[in-house]
C-alpha cells in the first residue's frame, strides 16, 4: 500500500478547533516539528480574522520550540500535558492562560488509554522509514507513541525525516502493556532485555497522509559543569563508593538513572571518572551527551532509555558508529523506560535535581514559591519512589546566594520525605535512611546547608513546636516570604512569625 505524500501545511490544516492532537517523542527528540509549526500559523491567522482556534497537545514529555514555543507564542494551546521545558509555555501557564497537567511519566499512555483526559483525535508521528503494511520506524525516542497512534479516532499523520538515518532502525524495542485486569508482567530483568518489536505497526487505513521533511531535533545543549556541580558530581561518587564498600550496593554495581541537566551531565562524568566505580549500567528517561561518551570508552555497558537527549553532533556519531551501539542501546516507550514495576525490580540507583529540600527530606521539583511552574515532574517521581536509592541533588544556594535550596518546609511537594534516601549538595551529603524527622533536620542542616543559612535553620528548629515532626507553622514559610518581599532569604527573622 502506498501512502498520500502531503505538505506540512495540507496536514496541519485537518487538524480543527477543540482537536486534540498526540504526539511522538520525548523531550525535544523525536517529535514532529514541520506540521505543528503549520499548525501555529493556523491559529496566527484565525486569531486575526477573531476566530478562536486552540487544541489539546499530549505529549510523552516536552518538546521544541517548533510545538511548545510557536504555538505557545500564538495562544494555540488549550490544555497540554505532561512536562515542558519551554520558557513562553511556561509563562503562559504561570498567568493561566494554559491549562496545564503535571503528571507522571510513566502515566500519561495509560491515562490517555483510560479516558481520563479526553480523546484523541490526531496522532502526528516522527518516522526515519514506512514499510507499506503500515509498519513505521520511530526516530531519537520512544514516547507514547504506540498508544498516540492507537487512540487516534480522525488519523495518523506521519512526518518522514529524513534528517534521522534508518541505520538507527533496530534500536527500538516497541511495547504496549495492556490494560488492567489484562496486564501481565513487565518481562524485563536487566537492562538490556528487549521485549517487544523494532518497529511500531500501524493501522494503514488510519494513515492519512505522509509529510516528508528533513530537520534536525531541537536538541538543547548544556552548559559546562562548575566548581558547584563537579563538587555534587564527587559527592555522589564518593557515597555511593562507600555503600558499595560496606555491602549496601553489591560489589557488581547497580543500574544508574540519573535526571536532566548540567548537574546531571556532572554527576554522571565524576562517576566514569572514578576509577573505583566499576563499569555500569544505565536505566533511565533521557540518555544524554556523558552517557554516550562512557559508552564509547567501556565505562557503561549498556543503557536502556526513552530518549536520545543528545545535541545533534553526538545523535549524528551514534548513527555513524551504529555497529558499537546497536547491542549496548535500547530506546523504549516512557511507560515501560519509566515503569515502576521494572524500576524496582532492577534496583536502579535514581538520582534527580530539586529546586528546594526542607528539613525533613521532602523536595520540590517544579515550583518557584510554590506558585510558578518551572518545568514539571517529568520521571522524577517514577524513578525515585521505587529506587533502590533515591537521591536529590541541588546547589544549597541559588540566585547568588539569595535563595536557600535547604528551607524550613517546601513551598510544595513533589516527593514526599517517604521517597527520599539521600540529599546531596555541594556542601555534603545527608544520608536520611532509617532517621527519625528530627534527626533528618539535624543532619540536613549539618551537611548540606551553606553557611550562610545554618545558623537560620538551627534557629527555625529552636522554635518549631515539639512533635514527631517539629514545625513552627506561623513561621515555616518565612524565608520564602522574606524572599518575595526583601528579595533575600538571609534577611529573615523567625521572631516576627512566632505568634
Amino acid at each position: 500500500m502506498s501512502f498520500t505524500r502531503i505538505t506540512a501545511a495540507e496536514a496541519a490544516s485537518l487538524i480543527k478547533h477543540g482537536d486534540n492532537i498526540a504526539l511522538s517523542g520525548f523531550t525535544p527528540a523525536g517529535t514532529p516539528k514541520a506540521v505543528t509549526a503549520e499548525i501555529a500559523k493556523i491559529a496566527h491567522s484565525e486569531h486575526e480574522q477573531g476566530r478562536p482556534f486552540q487544541i489539546g497537545i499530549f505529549t510523552g514529555a516536552s518538546t521544541g520550540q517548533s510545538c511548545d514555543g510557536v504555538m505557545a507564542e500564538e495562544h494555540a494551546i488549550r490544555y497540554r500535558a505532561p512536562y515542558t521545558t519551554n520558557p513562553t509555555f511556561r509563562k503562559l501557564v504561570n498567568k493561566g492562560d494554559i491549562a496545564y497537567n503535571d503528571i507522571h511519566l510513566s502515566q500519561m499512555a495509560q491515562e490517555l488509554r483510560y479516558g481520563f483526559m479526553g480523546e484523541v483525535d490526531w496522532a502526528i508521528l516522527e518516522v526515519c522509514a514506512i514499510e507499506p503494511d503500515g509498519k513505521v520506524y520511530l526516530t531519537s525516542a520512544g514516547g507514547i507513541a504506540p498508544t498516540a497512534a492507537r487512540l487516534a479516532k480522525k488519523g495518523i499523520i506521519l512526518e518522514l525525516n529524513a534528517f534521522h538515518s534508518t541505520k538507527s532502525i533496530g534500536l527500538h524495542d516497541v511495547y504496549e502493556p495492556l490494560d488492567p485486569p489484562q496486564r501481565k508482567v513487565i518481562p524485563i530483568e536487566k537492562p538490556s532485555d528487549r521485549i517487544g518489536t523494532i518497529y511500531l505497526q500501524l493501522d494503514p487505513s488510519k494513515i492519512v497522509g505522509v509529510v516528508e521533511c528533513n530537520l534536525p531535533d531541537e536538541a538543547r545543549g548544556f552548559a559546562e559543569g562548575d566548581p558547584v556541580t563537579d563538587k555534587i558530581g564527587e559527592n555522589v561518587a564518593h557515597f555511593l563508593m562507600a555503600d558499595m564498600k560496606r555491602g549496601i550496593i553489591p560489589s557488581t554495581f547497580l543500574p544508574l538513572q540519573s535526571g536532566v541537566g548540567t548537574t546531571a551531565n556532572a554527576i554522571l562524568a565524576a562517576l566514569g571518572s572514578n576509577p573505583e566505580v566499576p563499569d555500569f549500567n544505565v536505566y533511565t528517561e533521557v540518555l544524554q551527551n556523558a552517557i554516550v561518551g562512557l559508552m564509547r570508552e567501556g565505562r557503561v555497558k549498556t543503557a536502556s532509555t526513552c530518549s536520545l537527549t543528545v545535541t545533534n553532533d553526538i545523535l549524528q556519531g551514534i548513527y555513524d558508529d551504529i555497529d558499537l551501539f546497536k547491542d549496548r542501546l535500547v530506546i523504549r516507550q516512557s511507560e515501560i523506560s519509566n515503569s515502576p514495576e521494572v524500576i524496582r525490580r532492577l534496583g536502579v540507583i535514581a538520582i534527580n535535581t530539586a529546586i528546594e529540600v526542607d528539613l525533613y527530606g521532602h523536595a520540590n521539583s517544579t515550583q518557584i514559591c510554590g506558585t510558578k511552574m518551572m518545568n514539571g515532574i517529568g520521571g522524577s517521581g517514577d524513578f525515585e519512589r521505587n529506587a533502590y536509592i533515591s537521591i536529590f541533588t541541588c546547589s544549597s544556594v541559588a540566585k547568588g546566594g539569595m535563595i536557600s535550596a535547604i528551607v524550613p518546609f517546601c513551598s510544595h511537594i513533589d516527593h514526599t520525605e517517604h521517597d527520599v534516601n539521600v540529599i546531596i549538595t555541594e556542601q555534603g551529603v545527608a544520608d536520611l535512611r532509617g532517621k527519625s524527622p528530627v534527626e533528618r533536620a539535624k543532619t540536613i542542616i549539618e551537611n548540606c546547608a551553606h553557611p550562610d543559612y545554618k545558623q537560620l535553620l538551627w534557629d527555625y528548629l529552636k522554635i518549631a513546636d515539639k512533635g514527631h515532626s517539629c514545625h513552627k507553622l506561623s513561621a515555616a514559610f518565612a524565608m520564602h516570604d522574606t524572599f518575595l518581599r526583601e528579595g533575600d532569604m538571609k534577611l529573615t527573622q523567625f521572631g516576627q512569625y512566632v505568634h
